[in-house]
């Protein structure tokens, strides 16, 4: 249910966030007592002092979650059992969905009808899909002759530790937590430092729908503190990251120079939007450009923000997309009119700043937005005509509201710049052919390829990414419960008969 916007300005008035950590059960301060503000991007105001969690305090988490691992009261309880917590999880989520979303809301400068949808919707299915499936997987049986028995069995990699991004913090969350205690692990969750007290909400929401002491643990703190941290802890099993491409590198040296755990990497992305001469530049069309490319602000890792358009259509379409934008209504996050939020932050603001400013320099013509002179951490969203491949804005990810519209010629030079970068994480493709629209979805490296429509997917479906976007690792579907798995071979010799 949409609530008003002074409903939800009454429901923030009322918040008063913890933001200690969880560890064990219950909540505590960081073991040297050191604290960090988080701000409400939108306005500034500090919504609550955060524990500093360091290596100490990580060490404590871990402790708990192996604890709690080896005594089995979850990783060795019936999988139905882990399932009806977990259903109960999903259950306290959907009534606690309003509070849930405007915390992250005030937290993120996300809207509130996006929170609502991830909270209200998404985060309590992910826990309930995966419930599901907790007592509904099973091994092999290997084929032998009559000597012998050959049984393949998968059990829980122990503790797994998630470091979770701040464009997405619980759906990110629920991403990983999910499959991992279905799973049968214990969990050490360090959600970013710009947004952690929806994650600790939830740590405390767990607990009371029954989840054991020391299986959910909740340290926000630093990247380089307790980020690093994790990264490094010998007694992690696996460990989730989703976030940059730069970090991801950081963690699969982490694992390296510790107990090479198992590193499930999800990481950056230039995802082309790609429209076909044959495609019809209707109102559904340019909805899902815009969407594609200005969806949570561009604070997005799938976000298809190089719009390679066949040129006979450029003109129709740059009309059509300015059109589309000047209609989002830029402001205040908590209120439901509004359909792009703030900046996480105002160094992150500064920076996607400097790729506007990049943009213009290397030639290319900003024919609508750009503007940053507002309250807070807003940038208006902007759309660039006349982007060519080599541009910088082109290239690396910019993680903020800007569209760059690209003039190609056919099909197959759309394929040559799209596949022309370092990441494969995602890519849309609009044709009325089904056989350029398979030909295409086959060419493109990376981990989904949406026809016709830009989407992820859904939980059923995994994501991930290619090349520099990801490992073989994968959120969603039942290729995630591999991060948090190990197989077991049991060969038995029999007599035979």
């Amino acid at each position: 249910m949409t609530l008003s916007h002074a409903d939800y300005q009454a429901i923030a008035s009322k918040l008063k966030p913890n933001g200690q950590a969880f560890i064990d059960g219950a909540f505590c301060d960081a073991a040297d007592g050191e604290k960090f503000e988080t701000t409400n991007p939108a306005s500034g105001d500090v919504l609550a002092e955060v524990a500093h969690c360091k290596a100490a305090d990580v060490n404590r988490a871990v402790a708990a979650a192996r604890r709690a691992f080896n005594e089995g009261t979850w990783s060795r309880a019936e999988p139905e059992e882990r399932k009806e917590v977990l259903l109960q999880v999903a259950k306290l989520v959907r009534e606690h969905a309003h509070e849930l979303a405007v915390l992250e809301s005030i937290d993120a400068g996300k809207t509130i009808n996006d929170c609502m949808e991830e909270i209200g919707v998404e985060v309590p299915k992910f826990f309930q899909w995966y419930a599901e499936l907790a007592d509904k997987t099973f091994g092999k049986v290997a084929n032998t002759g009559p000597g012998a028995l050959g049984l393949v069995i998968q059990e829980p990699i122990g503790v797994a530790g998630a470091i979770l991004p701040w464009n997405f913090p619980l759906l990110m969350a629920a991403f990983k937590i999910a499959p991992a205690l279905a799973t049968g692990c214990s969990a050490v969750i360090k959600p970013a430092e710009q947004t952690p007290l929806s994650t600790l909400r939830l740590a405390e929401l767990m607990h009371e729908a029954g989840v054991p002491a020391g299986v959910i643990n909740v340290i926000p703190g630093y990247g380089e503190t307790a980020g690093q941290a994790v990264g490094l802890h010998s007694d992690i099993d696996t460990v989730s990251f989703t976030g940059s491409t730069e970090v991801g590198r950081m963690f699969m040296r982490y694992s390296g120079d510790s107990n090479l755990k198992v590193v499930g990497l999800e990481l950056g992305g230039k995802s082309p939007f790609i429209v076909l001469g044959d495609a019809v530049m209707d109102d559904d069309l340019i909805d899902h450009a815009a969407m594609a490319a200005f969806w949570n602000g561009g604070q997005n890792c799938s976000a298809n923000m190089r719009q390679l358009i066949a040129a006979p259509l450029v003109e129709e379409f740059s009309s059509r997309i300015v059109d589309r934008v000047r209609a989002f209504k830029l402001g205040d996050p908590l209120d439901p009119a509004t359909d792009i939020g703030s900046m996480i932050t105002r160094d992150h603001k500064e920076l996607v700043m400097r790729y506007i400013q990049s943009g213009l320099e290397d030639g290319a013509s900003k024919i609508m937005g750009g503007n940053s002179e507002l309250p807070g951490h807003f940038i208006e969203p902007t759309v660039f005509q006349n982007v060519t491949p080599e541009m910088k804005i082109a290239r690396e990810e910019i993680f903020g509201p800007v569209l760059g519209i690209m003039s190609v010629n056919s099909a197959e030079e759309a394929l040559t710049v799209a596949c022309d970068t370092d990441y494969g994480l995602h890519a849309t493709v609009f044709t009325q052919d089904i056989d350029q629209a398979i030909h295409m979805a086959r060419s493109l490296p990376c981990g989904t390829v949406s026809v016709n429509g830009y989407s992820e997917g859904d939980i059923k479906t995994p994501f991930g990414g290619y090349k520099q976007s990801g490992s073989l690792a994968r959120d969603n579907g039942t290729e995630a419960l591999e991060q948090y798995l190990q197989t077991k071979t049991i060969w038995i010799q029999t007599k035979a008969g």
